[in-house]
């Protein structure tokens, strides 16, 4: 580097580890049999432990809670079920003070029916915020304006007796639709998005903000043809009109300028789902007036993990210039655990332990789900226990969400595994106790603590954590792809296969990690074994 110059400073999200934390079913403090926001407080030790860059809070709002917290009525409260102001800025001060960013979600598609906002606007046609919500007549013989889905069953449109119109909501009827496209709801939610900076949140995940716009014309969307399995109603369309209106474009534009106008390099990342998410990820993160990264659903629905799901993810995000930052997530409150989706009766906690070494080596941030670090399955929950609406109305053809948001096991000679001392909003899995932290953290070949182990080697080496991917062929089940960055390159090789696969290393390259192989140059590759490598750069 010539004199007097400085190296570049690298923004502290590109490539960074997230935890995320699921408040309700976290740690109970209060007796209440619901995570609160102290009980997340009293665990950031470990949560820094892990070695992550920050955590990732679901909506702790105040809600109705008919869809937990999503179907927000005041964007600054907090729910009281979780704690109070006092208790978040508690919380912000002591992850700061471990090194921890704090990032939240905000929800600006839609709020609760319980909002003021909704209260007022529905009041009549002339009211100030009668244009803050989507609005419209019924067709001439009285059905909904458009023949539009919602996400969670039936019609998008529910009908309003006082304004003698249809509200739409894409999700719950309880979730009227932000009009986004009206220039003072943008202004009330960035002053949203200021007011948690100004309590020193550093970013936002940006929650089903392609659902944030629509067609104003209210245009049908077409049926879909091709044969498939069906659960819902919204699966029988293609959402060309009641999402991914082009002038979303716009609205991140001035939330970006909104962030950026603080100081601390403030984050933004965006939930995008659907069929157009590849496309619309990479519109959303575009340039350096969008935001910063995106991810979509690649893996978190997918029924297998094999070479060529993993092959996407490089071919959607090649590193062109302009590009945005992807970040990826195997297992979230929204969707199945990934080990009970792939490990296909293996040895869950050898195919857990691999699957944490390929997080670790994709190019992007990576989200790890709390649980994740200790290879929990998807928990069964019965149903006169399920609470998650989506889960009840699909039930039993879907696993629904229940089973991804049950609580987090601390401890193994509790009943309620250490996280309340009463019973919690939905039950312990059995199996989960035996995985609890408190065990973990003694067992030197824990799951957990291997998970300390790789994410500390993501942060060590620049290739995993900022490097270009570039994917390899190899033998059926064999997942190779290199990592280069300045004048480090790493081989990584998985086997995503039941049986062992021949392969030996490269001459010259060196193992920096493995996981469920003993010997790396033994001439094969276990099934579920991964490794890293490091070779020559000359």
């Amino acid at each position: 580097m010539p004199l007097g110059e400085t190296a570049p400073v690298r923004e502290w999200w590109r490539g960074a580890v997230i935890y995320q934390v699921y408040p309700r079913s976290f740690a109970d403090t209060n007796g209440d049999g619901i995570g609160d926001l102290p009980g997340i407080t009293a665990h950031l030790e470990y949560i820094a432990s892990l070695g992550v860059d920050g955590v990732w809070l679901s909506p702790f709002f105040t809600s109705p809670m008919k869809d937990f917290g999503y179907d927000v009525s005041d964007y600054v409260g907090i729910d009281p079920i979780f704690g109070t102001m006092e208790d978040f800025d508690r919380l912000v001060e002591k992850a700061h003070g471990l090194g921890l960013k704090v990032i939240i979600d905000q929800v600006y598609s839609h709020t609760s029916d319980a909002h003021a906002w909704f209260r007022e606007s529905r009041q009549d046609r002339t009211n100030p915020k009668a244009d803050w919500y989507v609005w419209a007549d019924a067709k001439p013989e009285g059905s909904p304006p458009s023949n539009w889905q919602s996400v969670f069953g039936g019609p998008a449109w529910t009908w309003d007796a006082r304004r003698r119109q249809y509200y739409m909501h894409n999700f719950l009827k309880e979730q009227p639709q932000l009009n986004v496209r009206n220039p003072e709801v943008q202004e009330a939610l960035l002053a949203v998005a200021r007011f948690w900076m100004d309590r020193g949140v550093d970013g936002f995940r940006c929650d089903a903000v392609n659902f944030a716009m629509h067609d104003p014309a209210l245009t049908d969307n077409p049926p879909v043809l091709t044969p498939g399995k069906r659960t819902r109603s919204f699966d029988f369309q293609h959402h060309d009109h009641n999402q991914s209106h082009p002038d979303i474009l716009n609205f991140l534009t001035r939330l970006r300028q909104t962030t950026d106008a603080y100081p601390g390099d403030r984050f933004l990342v965006a939930e995008v789902g659907g069929e157009k998410a590849n496309e619309e990820m990479k519109l959303y993160t575009e340039g350096s007036d969008r935001l910063q990264s995106a991810y979509g659903f690649l893996y978190l629905y997918a029924p297998r993990l094999t070479t060529d799901l993993v092959d996407k993810g490089p071919a959607m995000w090649p590193g062109t210039p302009g590009e945005g930052w992807p970040s990826w997530t195997f297992s979230n409150h929204d969707a199945p655990r990934a080990v009970s989706r792939w490990a296909e009766d293996r040895d869950t906690k050898a195919f857990a332990e691999m699957a944490l070494l390929l997080l670790m080596s994709l190019r992007g941030n990576v989200f790890v789900y709390q649980g994740e670090e200790l290879g929990l399955p998807q928990a069964e929950v019965p149903f006169e226990r399920l609470v998650d609406p989506e889960a009840i109305a699909n039930w039993p053809d879907t696993l629904g969400r229940d089973g991804a948001r049950t609580p987090m096991p601390w401890k193994t000679d509790n009943g309620f595994a250490g996280f309340s001392e009463h019973e919690p909003w939905l039950p312990v899995d059995p199996r989960h106790r035996a995985l609890a932290a408190e065990a973990q953290e003694r067992d030197p070949a824990s799951t957990l603590n291997l998970a300390r182990r790789l994410i500390g080697l993501r942060h060590s080496h620049p290739a995993l954590r900022i490097g270009s991917m570039t994917m390899l062929k190899g033998p059926n089940d064999l997942l190779l792809f290199r990592r280069e960055a300045a004048e480090e390159i790493l081989l990584c090789a998985f086997n995503l296969g039941h049986k062992p696969i021949a392969w030996t290393p490269p001459s010259g390259w060196s193992v920096v990690q493995t996981v469920n192989q003993s010997d790396a140059f033994s001439g094969s590759l276990a099934p579920m074994a991964g490794m890293i490598l490091s070779g020559p750069t000359g």
